[in-house]
């Protein structure tokens, strides 16, 4: 039964025959409404007078533009793109890698979905095309209408940064808004999908030639599948540390069973880790707050909120209970925010809060994700992770990573944890599996480059595989190195090379390594190598593709300029793939 089915308001009956009709749809199971429909068109056959098939309908175009990092702007996306198509458009989804300000200026209506990346950076994949948004020669976009939904992080000052730059970029060009922009943090589903709904039908304006088409989804609903809302409880077959005893790392190779599951990954992929926070910090900021002892609180605070995270937007928040006009003035000071956590905030500032105020402050507690570091060809029922517990000293107090800790030090094999597969299209081995790969991976970046070599291995891949590693130490941090001399010894990885920072007096890096073997790196990627980088953000993947960016000006003699803009080439191309954090 579908009580939900009825048709709409304007359907081309009287409205006593559409509620007649709505009680024969709404009591009526799916095999009596094929019955139905089958015997409706037997009759219009058998009379020999079937109804004159009336012209298709004109649909309003809808552009929407996403810019994403790790795949949240492109799920939105792609949910616009349902509902709008529900609701009479014809969207058509473009990837804001492959658009142009050109291409938009013929968009008559625009819906676009932006992720901030880092401090206020665009998405990767999408830099190219906000530089050239923001160019004195963009053109004019009179007659464009457009709505803008942001996404990002409120750790981060430079907050929903790209979606704010596209926003105000698109009227400063003279397309109109139709809809204020919503900067949504990282528990975003919610308020994303509420605005959605408001602004599509905003959107929608009838034309002439145009009609209004609604469609309607008769279909059951779908079984309900794991996700970041509803996680799989996985359980930890295998934990092991990869580091020797005398390392100053410890990084898990975690195996999670997901025998019954029915979860599916591809190499490039991520699970998402729903954690809970430590209890002993939890309890801290029950003292702080004056709540010591409060056994709900604390519950919500280890299972529900984010307890480490300092904002702006959190700082703010807390000055204004306070009355505190000095504290808000540090809201945006990114001196102040660097290194210090909610425990450190309350310390400082304490006041006495009632449980609504505390949890009030406190956002979600985020998952975290991590590269899958197995094949499903080699593990049907598992996927394997690699963990690195993340422990630090700042403003006088240790910290630790919520995630990574929680499976190092509360986890042991045979308990549980909640996961969900977290798609990712824009990391994904070659189509052709003659292609040459070149993969950068030092520490734990080198997880999702387990899971490539697995693949290639698995299905007999026959493009050569190089792989650059880097840790601290060879004798104590060298992950996988069994694994990757086997992979070697058989052939499936053609070369290997690494680098160990603290084995000599001079540190040496992966981008270190690429210089060393410039030519012949310069050749894999003349003869069509895809090329690979996953790991941190903020310096690796910039000093390597600065080398990258110098290996390519001095093979093909050109201008580092030049250069530059090969590598965009590649990235639109897929050759040039980043999985970074």
């Amino acid at each position: 039964m579908l009580p939900a089915a009825k048709l709409p308001d304007n359907a081309p009956f009287p409205p006593d025959l559409i509620s007649a009709l709505n009680r024969v749809i709404t009591q009526s199971s799916s095999a009596q409404r094929n019955w139905l429909s089958g015997f409706l068109a037997g009759l219009e056959a058998a009379t020999g007078t079937p109804a004159t098939a009336a012209p298709p309908a004109k649909r309003q175009e809808l552009t929407i533009l996403f810019a994403t990092e790790s795949g949240n702007a492109e799920a939105l996306a792609n949910r616009a793109k349902r509902d709008a198509t529900k609701l009479g458009f014809a969207p058509k989804l473009l990837d804001a890698a492959d658009a142009t300000p050109e291409a938009l200026a013929k968009a008559s209506t625009l819906l676009v979905i932006a992720s901030t990346w880092g401090e206020g950076e665009a998405p990767q994949r999408a830099a190219p095309f906000l530089k050239a948004l923001l160019a004195p020669e963009a053109p004019r976009l009179e007659g464009v209408r457009f709505a803008v939904l942001a996404l990002g992080d409120r750790a981060y000052t430079q907050f929903c940064e790209t979606g704010r730059a596209i926003d105000e970029r698109l009227a400063a060009l003279g397309a109109t808004r139709v809809a204020d922009r919503i900067d949504c943090d990282l528990d975003y589903e919610s308020p994303a999908n509420s605005w959605l709904g408001g602004t599509l039908p905003v959107l929608r304006t009838e034309k002439p030639g145009e009609t209004s088409v609604i469609h309607v989804d008769f279909g059951q609903p779908a079984s309900a599948e794991y996700s970041k809302a509803n996680p799989f409880r996985a359980e930890i077959t295998g934990l092991v540390n990869l580091n020797s005893s005398r390392s100053a790392k410890q990084t898990l190779h975690v195996e999670l069973s997901l025998a019954g599951s029915g979860l599916t990954y591809e190499p490039g992929d991520a699970i998402g880790i729903q954690p809970q926070n430590d209890p002993a910090l939890a309890e801290a900021i029950l003292d702080a707050a004056g709540l010591a002892g409060d056994a709900t609180v604390h519950a919500a605070l280890v299972e529900r909120h984010d307890i480490t995270t300092l904002t702006g937007h959190l700082v703010t928040s807390y000055a204004n209970l306070l009355g505190d006009k000095a504290l808000a003035a540090k809201a945006t000071d990114k001196e102040y925010l660097a290194g210090r956590q909610v425990i450190d905030l309350l310390a400082e500032h304490p006041n006495r809060l009632s449980a609504e105020q505390l949890l009030g402050l406190l956002r979600p507690l985020p998952p975290r994700l991590y590269s899958v570091a197995s094949s499903q060809k080699a593990t049907p029922d598992e996927a394997h992770l690699l963990v690195g517990a993340v422990r630090y000293r700042t403003h006088g107090r240790d910290r630790a990573g919520v995630a990574s800790t929680w499976v190092a030090d509360r986890r042991r094999a045979g308990d549980t944890v909640p996961i969900y597969v977290k798609p990712n299209a824009h990391f994904r081995l070659p189509g052709d599996g003659t292609a040459p790969i070149i993969m950068v991976g030092p520490g734990t970046g080198v997880a999702p480059f387990r899971a490539f070599m697995q693949e290639r291995d698995a299905t007999e891949a026959k493009g050569r595989n190089w792989l650059f590693f880097g840790d601290q130490h060879y004798t104590h941090d060298f992950l996988y190195q069994l694994e990757w001399q086997d992979l070697l010894s058989r052939g499936v990885l053609t070369r290997l090379d690494v680098a160990f920072s603290r084995d000599q007096d001079a540190k040496r890096y992966v981008q270190h390594r690429m210089l060393a073997h410039a030519a012949d790196l310069y050749a894999w990627l003349e003869e069509g190598a895809h090329f690979y980088v996953c790991g941190d953000q903020s310096r690796m993947a910039r000093d390597v593709h600065a080398a990258l960016r110098l290996i390519i000006a001095n093979g093909a003699g050109i201008s580092p300029e030049k250069a530059e803009e090969r590598l965009d080439a590649m990235k639109r191309q897929g050759r040039y793939q980043l999985d970074v954090y």
